[in-house]
């Protein structure tokens, strides 16, 4: 039995010398994934439809606290007054207060419930007259749409121009095209600002909270503060009620359409490259939540505007990320 190193002749070609300073790397194990986890969440919660029996556990349960509220205030109301007649009075007046303030609350939310509902009518209004070129249908979406924004600064430039290019037009698809141009536009510009405002930051607090719960408490926040606003900029102004409503129609059209999924080709304009795989997996959290983001956003332009996209251009989430998150880093190819 050989005792020392044994030399092996191999037959055929030698193998190969291997320069270990050409040698390319080895693949990283453990490379980092974003899957955008927050917005999934958050997504996924505000579009999951409530079940039957949810909503009656909520009903009687609201109806049950509201009896007892009422009738424990009567009581005391009553009670007070028969022992202490003045200060139950003004006890009882500020209990009539409270309640006028809670009608006076509960009438604007269903106005603003009014008011997006008829900005939905407007926009299938306009649809139809787009489709059937239909100029006297044209003409009464346009009479509505001056009477949404009547009384707003911000579009009273666009109305004038309006006013004065109207006459010229000789179908309907023109008239609605330049009202989209002249009344439409300022807004369109003012709603992806927010959108951009809005996908920024939810990129930002992803990347630096490393809290488990804190980026998807962010982003629902920051969607939904981001959805009001766009309302708001077209005219919706929706409360409480209003707002969630808005917010389940656009998260359930996007987890409908498959459209809470974003890969590299989304945010290779702005690092350029392989991305996912060279970034910290909070940094890349962060990117591809703040892409969702403005997914979001774009959904909500396109249900909150009360006219359908014809001769503007109708926004593009990628475009949006590449100006909202562009400026957070810089990429390779910008480095002269």
């Amino acid at each position: 039995m050989a005792k020392g190193p044994v030399l092996i002749q191999l037959d055929g070609d030698a193998l190969p010398v291997v320069d270990v300073n050409t040698a390319p790397p080895l693949p990283d194990p453990i490379a980092p994934l974003a899957e955008g986890r927050a917005m999934r969440s958050a997504a996924k919660m505000m579009a999951r439809k409530p079940s039957v029996l949810g909503r009656l556990f909520w009903s009687v349960t609201l109806a049950l606290v509201g009896a007892v509220i009422s009738i424990s205030a009567w009581d005391f109301a009553t009670g007070l007054i028969s022992r202490w007649p003045t200060l139950g009075l003004l006890i009882s007046g500020l209990m009539a207060l409270f309640v006028i303030i809670l009608i006076i609350m509960a009438l604007r939310e269903i106005a603003a419930l009014g008011r997006l509902a008829r900005i939905d009518g407007l926009r299938h209004a306009a649809s139809e007259a787009l489709e059937n070129n239909d100029l006297p249908a044209a003409k009464i979406v346009t009479v509505r749409l001056e009477k949404l924004y009547k009384g707003r600064e911000d579009t009273r430039w666009g109305r004038d121009r309006f006013a004065a290019l109207a006459g010229d037009q000789m179908d309907g698809v023109g008239l609605l095209a330049v009202a989209e141009t002249e009344i439409l536009h300022p807004l369109d510009a003012q709603a992806m600002r927010e959108v951009e405002a809005a996908a920024r930051q939810v990129a930002t607090v992803t990347a630096l909270v490393p809290l488990a719960l804190a980026d998807v408490a962010a982003a629902l926040t920051s969607n939904l503060r981001m959805i009001r606003r766009i309302a708001e900029v077209y005219g919706g102004r929706s409360g409480l009620l209003g707002n969630w409503r808005l917010t389940r129609a656009v998260m359930t059209h996007l987890v409908a359409t498959g459209a809470v999924a974003v890969g590299d080709d989304m945010l290779e304009p702005i690092l350029g490259g392989s991305i996912l795989g060279k970034l910290s997996r909070r940094f890349g959290e962060g990117l591809v939540n703040g892409a969702l983001t403005a997914r979001v956003g774009v959904a909500a332009i396109e249900v909150c505007r009360p006219l359908p996209f014809q001769v503007a251009q109708r926004p593009k989430a990628a475009q949006l990320v590449r100006r909202a998150l562009g400026g957070l880093f810089q990429t390779s190819g910008s480095k002269k």
